[in-house]
């Protein structure tokens, strides 16, 4: 272990191979890499839904104005009871749908897919990636 703190971090953050780490290690965590990044995707996308939903919600106002200038009274009734602020699913906003992926799913993958790296790279990131880069680079001219 390393005294500096500084080095240590550099070291960490590097991208090359640790000594000792095998050509089937360095493939396996690329390869959950590849897992977490499908991950922060899904999140994403959980994120999207949900800025989607609330804005749709929110337009809904807008639509029972105006069925209500319309003279569609029991239309605007119906829409504002049975949609507007409507769980998405039993017992849920949005929100909690994130909020339940993210301490039951997200954070775990992300606290493991950390600690493997430690365990088996010294922490380091795309160890696979910086190798492919070296081994695919066009030569300078």
């Amino acid at each position: 272990m390393n005294d500096d703190p500084a080095e240590e971090e550099r070291t960490r953050r590097s991208p090359r191979r640790p000594e000792g780490a095998t050509d089937a290690t360095v493939e396996a965590l690329g390869v959950l890499s590849e897992a977490l990044e499908t991950v922060e995707r899904a999140r994403g996308s959980l994120y999207a839904f949900h800025q989607l939903t609330g804005g749709a919600d929110l337009k809904l106002d807008r639509a029972l104005e105006r069925l209500r200038a319309a003279g569609h009274e029991a239309q605007a009734e119906l829409v504002e009871r049975e949609i507007v602020g409507r769980n998405v699913i039993p017992g849920y906003w949005t929100f909690e749908i994130i909020e339940a992926y993210d301490t039951h799913y997200y954070q775990p993958f992300t606290e493991i897919e950390a600690r493997v790296r430690r365990d088996l790279l010294d922490g380091r990131r795309h160890v696979y990636e910086a190798e492919m880069k070296e081994a695919r680079r066009t030569p300078p001219p």
